[in-house]
C-alpha cells in the first residue's frame, strides 16, 4: 500500500484520541504541550503575533491555560509597553468564527459541509494531483503569509517544492515588505536590514519617510520618545499624520514623488561636498554615476515636482549634513509603489554618501510589517531558497539537500513565480489550483473585483486559516482548520532581525491543528512523508535551520535551543557559532564590511517614471491608503474579533477630506460619499480634516472595500503593488437620516 493511502501515525492517534489528552500529549506527535490542569498558576514569556516590532508578553496561566497577559518589563524591544493590539492579543483566540473541522464542498454549486481531517487530506492530494496530471506540475501554487511559525514557514516551502512539485509559491509579504528585500539585495549583498531597535534612542536626526510610527509601530515610537538627545525628527509624508504632528519637521511632498525628492537631497549635499568622501572610497562603488545622474536634480526642479520650496528642500539637507548620527526610515508609503525599489534606494544612498550606517543612531532602516515577514524573507523558499541560499546556486541546492537530506533533483533551479504573476497565471489558465494558507487576498490584495472573478475559474481552491468566515475562506473548495498564534510552540523573528520565541499557551479549537502537524499529514497523504522524516516538531527543524544559516550573513548556529533564546529575551541574527553574545542589541555593518563579493555596497539608481494613473478631469483626485489606528490590523481578520479594539476605531470605512474640497463639493461631515475609480466605486463616510492636502483623500487599508479602487501596477524589481497611488473621483452619496449619521460618526484617532 502506498504511504499516502495510509492514515499516518498522527491521524491514526487522532482518530481514536480524545482532543484535549491528544493536545495535551508532550510532545509525542510534535502537537506542543499545555501544560496540565494540575499545574500551578504560573507565567510564562513570549513574542506578540501582530506586528514586526515583536514584543514580549508575560502570558498568565490559571490551570494551565492563558486567562491574561502583561507587556514583559524584561524583554529588550518593549520593555514593558504594548499597543491596544498587544494587551488584546488572546481575545481572537475566542471567536465563535474559528475554523475548528475540515471544510469540503463537493462540487462547484454547493455548500461546504464538516468533514474529517482522513477525508480533507483525500481531497486536498486527489484534487491537486489531478490538476497537475492534466496541466502540469506548475499549474498548482500557493500563496503564503508572513503570520505563521519560521519553522511552519520552511515546512510549506519545503514540502510544497521539494515534495509536491509545486514551483510556483509566494507570501503576502510580497505585499509590505518585498521592496526593501529587493533593495538590501542590490545595495548590500543580501536582505539585511541593519538596524537595532536601540537606533531610535542614539540618533540626533530622525527621518521617517512614509511611516506613520506614531500609528503603525507605536512601540518604536515610545522608542523615539526615550531619546535624551533632543532629536531632530523629520516625517517626509504627504498627510499630516500623527507622527507628521509629532515631529519637529513635516514635508509634505506631492504623492509617489520621493524618487525625485531624493535625488534633489543627494545633489545638494554633492554640490555642496557634504559627504563622507573616505567611506564612499573606501566602501562603496558606482558613485561616480550617481554623481552625473542627480545633476539635473536641482533644487527649482525638485521643487516643481514634489511641492516642497527650495529653501525648505535645502534645510533638510542642511539637517542631514549637521547630524551626527542620522537614521533613515521607510515602511509602506515607499515600498508600495511603482518606483518603490530605486525608491528606498535612494534613501540607502542618503545613508552611504554621508556615512550614516554601522554606527549607533545611524542606518537605512526598513521597518517591516508582519509577525514574521523576516522569517518569510529568509526561509519560506518563496524571494530565495532557505537561509538566503539562490536556487540557481549548484553549490546552495547541495548544501541544502546535505543538511535536509534529500536528493539533489528535487529541488527547482530557479525560483518561482511572484504573487501579481500566480494571480495573472489564474486568469491565463496556466494556474489551475491555489493553496491559500494564512492570508486573506480577497480583502488584501488590488483590484478586488478581479480576484474574486478569477478564484471562481480554479479547479480546486484550498484555504488554510484560523477562521472559516475570512473574505477568502468563503469561496475555497476545502477549507483546513489551522491553530492560531498561542495555540502553538515556533519562533518569529522581527524587524530588528531578532529571533524571538511563540509558545503553546491555550488549546486549538475542535479539530484545529497547528499548520506545522497540517503540513506532516499532507506530506504523509502526498506520499512524500520519508522525505520529511526529520520534520518531527518545530524545534527539530529550527536545529536544522540553523545549519543551513552556516557561513550566511544571516548565520544562527550559535542559537543553541529554543531555552537559549527564551533566556535572552530572543537574539539578533547573525549569532555564528563560537561568538560571544556580549550586547543583545547588535546591528550590522560596523565594520564596513557589505555582502557583495568585493565587500562593497552598490549605489543604485534611475530615471524617475511618470506616474502610471495621473490625476485627470475625470478622476481628479489623488487616493491615499494605509494604517487608520493602532488598534486594527491589516485586514481586521483577527482584530475585529475583539469588542475592545472594534470599541476603539469606527465600524464603518471613512475617508478624509481636505476642507477645501469638500466645501467645493458640498460634502458635509459625517454624510456619506461615494469614491470612484477605473475599477470600482465604495461608499465611506466623509471625514474633513486638513491632515490631507486639497486634491488628496485617505482611505484606512483595513476595511474590505477599499482594494476595490486600487490599480493592477507593480514595481519591476519588487512586483510589489502600488497601492499608494491611485486616481479617484469624489462627490456625495445620497442622504442618509440622522440615526445612521451619528452611528457612523468618526473621530481622528
Amino acid at each position: 500500500m502506498k504511504s499516502h493511502q495510509r492514515k499516518p501515525e498522527i491521524l491514526r492517534a487522532w482518530n481514536g484520541t480524545k482532543t484535549a489528552e491528544l493536545l495535551r500529549s508532550p510532545g509525542k506527535f510534535g502537537l506542543g504541550q499545555v501544560p496540565d490542569k494540575k499545574t500551578p498558576d504560573a507565567t510564562t514569556s513570549m513574542v506578540c503575533g501582530f506586528c514586526a516590532t515583536g514584543c514580549g508578553l508575560n502570558i498568565h496561566l490559571k490551570e494551565g491555560e492563558a486567562v491574561g497577559l502583561t507587556p514583559d518589563t524584561r524583554y529588550p524591544v518593549n520593555i514593558g509597553m504594548a499597543c491596544p493590539k498587544g494587551w488584546e492579543a488572546l481575545a481572537p483566540l475566542q471567536s465563535n468564527e474559528r475554523a475548528s473541522q475540515p471544510l469540503l464542498r463537493s462540487s462547484r454549486d454547493s455548500q461546504l459541509e464538516a468533514v474529517d481531517w482522513d477525508t480533507a487530506m483525500k481531497a486536498f492530494s486527489s484534487k491537486f494531483k489531478a490538476v497537475q496530471e492534466k496541466h502540469g506540475k506548475e499549474s498548482v501554487a500557493f500563496i503564503s503569509t508572513g503570520q505563521i511559525c519560521t519553522e511552519e514557514m520552511a515546512f510549506l516551502g519545503s514540502l510544497s517544492k521539494f515534495g509536491m512539485g509545486i514551483k510556483h509559491g509566494d507570501g503576502n509579504t510580497r505585499q509590505c515588505m518585498a521592496t526593501a528585500v529587493a533593495a538590501y539585495k542590490q545595495s548590500f549583498g543580501f536582505d539585511s536590514p541593519p538596524y537595532t531597535y536601540q537606533d531610535f534612542e542614539e540618533s540626533d536626526t530622525i527621518v521617517l519617510i512614509g511611516s506613520n510610527l506614531c500609528i503603525a509601530h507605536p512601540i518604536m515610537w515610545q522608542r523615539v520618545m526615550r531619546n535624551k538627545n533632543q532629536p531632530k525628527i523629520i516625517v517626509i509624508d504627504p498627510r499630516k499624520t500623527e507622527t507628521a504632528v509629532a515631529a519637529t519637521h513635516h514635508y509634505p511632498i506631492a504623492p509617489k514623488s520621493d524618487l525625485t525628492f531624493f535625488y534633489g537631497i543627494a545633489h545638494i549635499l554633492i554640490a555642496n561636498g557634504w559627504l563622507d568622501n573616505d567611506f564612499i572610497a573606501k566602501h562603496t562603488e558606482q558613485f561616480d554615476g550617481f554623481i552625473e545622474h542627480v545633476k539635473t536634480f536641482t533644487p527649482e526642479f525638485v521643487s516643481q515636482k514634489s511641492g516642497i520650496p527650495a529653501e525648505d528642500i535645502y534645510e533638510l539637507a542642511c539637517m542631514i549634513h549637521e547630524g551626527k548620527n542620522v537614521s533613515f526610515w521607510w515602511t509602506m508609503g515607499v515600498n508600495q509603489g511603482y518606483e518603490a525599489t530605486r525608491t528606498a534606494q535612494s534613501i540607502i544612498n542618503l545613508a552611504l554618501m554621508t556615512g550614516n550606517i554601522g554606527r549607533p543612531g545611524t542606518g537605512a532602516n526598513s521597518i517591516t510589517g508582519q509577525c514574521n515577514a523576516m522569517g518569510s524573507r529568509l526561509f519560506s523558499n518563496t524571494t530565495n531558497l532557505l537561509g538566503g541560499h539562490d536556487f540557481a546556486n549548484p553549490e546552495h541546492r547541495a548544501k541544502v539537500c546535505e543538511v535536509l537530506e534529500i536528493p539533489d533533483e528535487v529541488i527547482p533551479d530557479a525560483i518561482g513565480m511572484p504573487y501579481n504573476q500566480i494571480i495573472d497565471g489564474i486568469e491565463s489558465g496556466s494556474i489551475r489550483g491555489l493553496w491559500i494558507i494564512a492570508t486573506n487576498p480577497v480583502h488584501s490584495w488590488i483590484n478586488q473585483g478581479r480576484l474574486k472573478k478569477l478564484l471562481g475559474q480554479l479547479d480546486f481552491l484550498v484555504v488554510q486559516d484560523m477562521y472559516s468566515t475570512t473574505e477568502t475562506a468563503v469561496h475555497a473548495d476545502l477549507v483546513l482548520p489551522a491553530a492560531a498564534w498561542g495555540e502553538k510552540d515556533g519562533t518569529f523573528i522581527n524587524s530588528e532581525r531578532r529571533i524571538g520565541l511563540a509558545k503553546k499557551v491555550a488549546k486549538a479549537p475542535g479539530q484545529a491543528l497547528s499548520d506545522f502537524n497540517i503540513f506532516r499529514l499532507i506530506a504523509q497523504y502526498w506520499g512524500c512523508g520519508e522525505l520529511f522524516k526529520k520534520w518531527t516538531s518545530p524545534e527539530a527543524v529550527f536545529q536544522m535551520l540553523k545549519m543551513l544559516t552556516n557561513n550566511q550573513p544571516c548565520d544562527i548556529t550559535g542559537i543553541e535551543d529554543y531555552q537559549m533564546l527564551d533566556k535572552n529575551g530572543g537574539i539578533q541574527w547573525p549569532h555564528p557559532a563560537g561568538a560571544e553574545l556580549v550586547d543583545n542589541q547588535r546591528r550590522l555593518f560596523s565594520d564596513n564590511q557589505f555582502y557583495h563579493p568585493n565587500g562593497k555596497a552598490k549605489f543604485h539608481y534611475e530615471a524617475v517614471k511618470p506616474l502610471p494613473e495621473p490625476s485627470d478631469n475625470a478622476f481628479p483626485f489623488t487616493l491615499l491608503t494605509g494604517r487608520g489606528t493602532s488598534a486594527q490590523w491589516h485586514t481586521q481578520t483577527r482584530t475585529g474579533k475583539s469588542k475592545v479594539l472594534q470599541a476603539l476605531y469606527p465600524k464603518h470605512c471613512y475617508v478624509e477630506i481636505n476642507p477645501k474640497d469638500a466645501h467645493e463639493l458640498g460634502i458635509e461631515s459625517n454624510s456619506m460619499v461615494t469614491l470612484k475609480s477605473r475599477r470600482a466605486s465604495i461608499e465611506a463616510t466623509a471625514f474633513i480634516t486638513p491632515t490631507v492636502s486639497p486634491g488628496q483623500v485617505f482611505l484606512p487599508m483595513h476595511y474590505s472595500e477599499v482594494n476595490q479602487l486600487i490599480q493592477d501596477v507593480f514595481d519591476p524589481y519588487s512586483s510589489q503593488p502600488n497601492y499608494k497611488h491611485s486616481a479617484v473621483a469624489l462627490f456625495p452619496a445620497k442622504k442618509i437620516n440622522q440615526t445612521v449619521k451619528q452611528s457612523q460618526q468618526v473621530g481622528h484617532t
